[in-house]
């Protein structure tokens, strides 16, 4: 699902039969509601606009926008008119509706198993972008971190995390498993939850650190470095976190 989709798109992955059909809307409403439930969004914090929302978490603008009045209209989100004026997160949050908002329990499986399936690929294309990344690549990888570093909020920060790793994809130089990649990357991001982003920032430093390894050539390096920056997903950032997690 990429920004600009129809509204009515729903969330399909056939190879994950644990991820149920649901409407784009309701999947962004569960994906800001787990992020409250989880104290990721706390009470007061001002949203990014709805502009923003729908690129950061990869939907059409008609979807968050939709989404984020559902949102309001339940008491999850105030809206605010004036020059200090915005979407923010409500002090007091109604726990039921917040109970309601939460992702089938056979999802954060579905989830593991798509954070499994994105580490092989990760560890093939960095294995290949060592060996093969041009210094104008490797220089593009070193702006993207800096970017990164500099984002306003989370829905900055995903968009250049998601160019940087396509890049490193690219920089593999392997045409026919770049789209594949792309897909099992775009797949998971479907579960995407906005972070805060000084955690953010600081899983940046992987970022800064797979650039080094890739400019020395340290295969082996590189690769320790992809596999563990995917494998923190287990714990972090997805739709399928409970809140005992």
């Amino acid at each position: 699902m990429t920004a600009g989709s129809n509204d009515e798109t729903v969330l399909t992955s056939t190879a994950l039969a644990g991820i149920g059909r649901r409407s784009a809307v309701e999947a962004v409403r569960i994906r800001i509601g787990r992020a409250v439930a989880l104290g990721l969004l706390k009470p007061g914090e001002r949203l990014p606009d709805q502009n923003e929302i729908a690129l950061g978490l990869s939907v059409s603008p008609i979807t968050a926008r939709r989404a984020m009045t559902s949102l309001a209209e339940e008491g999850i989100v105030v809206r605010r008119r004036g020059r200090d004026g915005g979407t923010f997160v409500a002090d007091e949050v109604p726990r039921a509706v917040l109970d309601r908002l939460k992702a089938p329990a056979d999802e954060s499986a579905a989830v593991h198993t798509l954070v499994d399936r994105r580490m092989l690929f990760e560890c093939a294309i960095t294995h290949y972008a060592t060996l093969n990344a041009t210094p104008a690549e490797l220089t593009e990888l070193d702006q993207l971190t800096k970017k990164m570093a500099a984002a306003r909020d989370w829905s900055d920060y995903h968009r250049f995390d998601r160019q940087f790793h396509l890049l490193v994809a690219r920089s593999a130089h392997m045409d026919g498993a770049h789209p594949v990649y792309e897909q099992a990357l775009e797949e998971l991001y479907e579960h995407f939850i906005p972070y805060e982003i000084a955690l953010l920032r600081r899983a940046n430093d992987d970022h800064v650190a797979l650039v080094r390894a890739l400019e020395q050539k340290d295969l082996i390096a590189a690769v320790d470095i992809a596999r563990g920056h995917v494998a923190t997903l287990h714990n972090s950032m997805f739709m399928g976190l409970s809140d005992g997690r």
